[in-house]
C-alpha cells in the first residue's frame, strides 16, 4: 500500500464517519448532517489536492486519493 500521510487518513475517515451519520436522518437533522458531511470531503479533497502536487510525491492526484480511501475503507477493524 501506498505510504498515506496521517493527516490525509483522519480527513477522510472524518469524511466517512460524517457520511455514515446521514442514515436515517430526515429533513432539518439531514440537511445538517449533509452540510457536515460536505465540508468533510471538501476538506480531504483540498488537502489531496495539495498533496499530490508537491515536488516530492510521484502518485497522481487520483491514486493519492483513491490510496487514502482504500487505507481508511477496507482497514482492518480497531478490535480485530
Amino acid at each position: 500500500m501506498a505510504d498515506i500521510p496521517d493527516e490525509l487518513i483522519k480527513l477522510e475517515r472524518s469524511s466517512e464517519d460524517a457520511r455514515r451519520q446521514l442514515v436515517g436522518l430526515v429533513g432539518e437533522e439531514y440537511e445538517a448532517q449533509w452540510k457536515a458531511w460536505r465540508t468533510a470531503a471538501e476538506d480531504f479533497q483540498a488537502a489531496v489536492t495539495v498533496y499530490a502536487t508537491r515536488e516530492d510525491v510521484t502518485m497522481s492526484r487520483h491514486e493519492v486519493e483513491q490510496a487514502a480511501k482504500r487505507a481508511v475503507r477496507h482497514a482492518e477493524p480497531a478490535d480485530a
